[in-house]
């Protein structure tokens, strides 16, 4: 089975070699990274392209004009990565705060799912006790509240980034029509899975918050993304699902 994980950076010079290494050193035959990079300041783009040099059959790099988004970083990637025959194609966050051990099993579970879901907010998930009161409630609230009150998906995680997809959903997924580019990207794609009635799995994650350098999740973009969620429901109307969702028990 061909992996295929799609990694946007900005600004992740500290963090993208041990990444890459972790990746590298997973238990999975067939692993390759796409790290697209939009156009970082620190010096990202280079150590890509020195990752790139170095590990030719596994990474490709491929460098944007400038910060273009985070949607259509992955939008670009799933494409990119369909087109070269990956079987799981991954996306996640080069901060660490997506556990690439994770990996190998969600890549097995793609057997019985369509998209397995590194899921926060079901039991056994749990959160960074660095993150601060307000930090949880607006997350928390994002998602058990104003994302499920306006578009009635099932899914306890609408906002998570880190999931495995199988070629077989991006392939049913019109990409081309998905309009939304900053952190709601995750809310629309996670609506659509359940519009398509796909099987879904929520694997329990500890969510560590980053590492290295400060989080690009600030209060207004927030605020932003919560604005999208009802352009979401006046563009695709209602859910009517008949989607499977379940959560890992662990």
């Amino acid at each position: 089975m061909k992996t295929q994980i799609v990694l946007p950076t900005y600004n992740e010079a500290e963090n993208l070699a041990p990444m890459i290494d972790q990746l590298l050193a997973l238990p999975l035959a067939d692993l390759h990274v796409l790290i697209i990079d939009d156009n970082s300041q620190d010096g990202t783009g280079r150590i890509a392209d020195t990752l790139g040099a170095k590990y030719p059959e596994q990474i490709a790099v491929m460098h944007r004009a400038g910060k273009l988004g985070l949607g259509t970083a992955y939008i670009i990637g799933f494409h990119w990565a369909v087109e070269r025959g990956a079987d799981c194609i991954v996306q996640m966050d080069c901060d660490f705060s997506h556990s690439p051990n994770y990996l190998p099993e969600f890549v097995a579970a793609l057997d019985a799912y369509d998209v397995v879901v590194g899921s926060r907010y079901v039991p056994g998930g749990k959160l960074d006790p660095r993150w601060s009161g307000w930090r949880y409630f607006l997350s928390k609230w994002a998602n058990s509240v104003w994302v499920h009150f306006i578009l009635g998906t099932q899914v306890q995680d609408a906002t998570a980034g880190f999931k495995c997809w199988s070629r077989r959903a991006l392939e049913r997924i019109p990409l081309d029509t998905v309009r939304s580019n900053g952190y709601v990207f995750q809310v629309e794609m996670a609506y659509l899975c359940e519009k398509l009635g796909m099987r879904i799995l929520e694997w329990p994650i500890y969510f560590e918050d980053r590492r290295i350098g400060r989080s690009k999740m600030t209060v207004p973009v927030k605020l932003e993304a919560a604005w999208r969620v009802l352009q979401i429901r006046l563009r695709y109307g209602a859910l009517k699902s008949t989607a499977r969702v379940e959560y890992q028990r662990v």
